[in-house]
């Protein structure tokens, strides 16, 4: 950590678990909003995507990895899955307290739950900000029945070369200026952007899905690629 910095303003690429943690709480109020300004409106399309994606099924029993303030879980229950919120920001979770599913705090690379203990696992734009990820991926099917399911929602690469450009460039300016005039914390969106640049491409993604306890792997993406669904069934 930088000396003399603000450990709630931003975590950096290495992800050390307690900067992450911190860098979340330090958003949590307006997180939501955020997001919806930032996607232009196209998060709640990604989460319904999710949603569809995971196919809850009336007494199944889904966890949903690093949730934020459940706004992704609350879906899921209303198909009368038993759904569980879990995130290792605490503040995240206080946010969402309005929401009414049970909520766990909890780290994506030490789940405190048995073995096989879900029908599917789900994790939206978590992933990418956990310092393991083939380490949370093998978790992941640690927790999930054989048979089971996986869907990852992340932010992935625009298939398009002309489209990934302007992509690019939002990244780098619109965003930074958006998260100076919406974000309670606007570092941790300077973070956001350096992180997707950072993150592989779906392919790569689900050969390390693959890797870690998971078959039939594929993919779908949403908004030109910017946005990518990856689904797996547990071995």
């Amino acid at each position: 950590m930088t000396p003399g910095r603000d450990p709630g303003s931003r975590a950096s690429l290495d992800k050390r678990p307690d900067e992450v943690a911190a860098m979340f709480d330090a958003v949590a109020n307006r997180y939501d909003l955020t997001n919806t300004v930032m996607s232009l409106g196209q998060d709640r399309g990604w989460r319904k995507a999710t949603t569809a994606a995971i196919g809850a099924l009336p007494g199944d029993k889904v966890l949903d990895v690093a949730a934020g303030t459940a706004v992704s879980t609350i879906p899921l229950s209303t198909s009368g899955a038993f759904a569980v919120a879990s995130d290792f920001s605490v503040g995240m979770l206080t946010a969402g307290e309005c929401r009414d599913v049970p909520k766990v705090a909890a780290d994506a690379l030490a789940l405190p739950f048995a073995d096989a203990s879900f029908d599917a696992v789900t994790i939206s734009f978590g992933l990418r900000n956990v310092s393991d990820v083939d380490a949370a991926l093998a978790e992941f099917a640690r927790v999930t029945r054989p048979g089971g399911r996986l869907v990852i929602c992340e932010f992935s690469r625009p298939v398009r070369g002309w489209f990934d450009r302007v992509y690019s460039e939002y990244l780098l300016r619109p965003l930074p200026w958006i998260a100076d005039r919406v974000s309670s914390n606007p570092d941790a969106y300077r973070y956001l952007a350096e992180s997707i640049r950072a993150w592989p491409d779906q392919p790569t993604l689900a050969d390390r899905i693959g890797a870690t306890g998971w078959t039939e792997v594929g993919w779908r993406n949403l908004s030109f690629g910017i946005v990518a669904l990856h689904r797996a069934i547990r071995r």
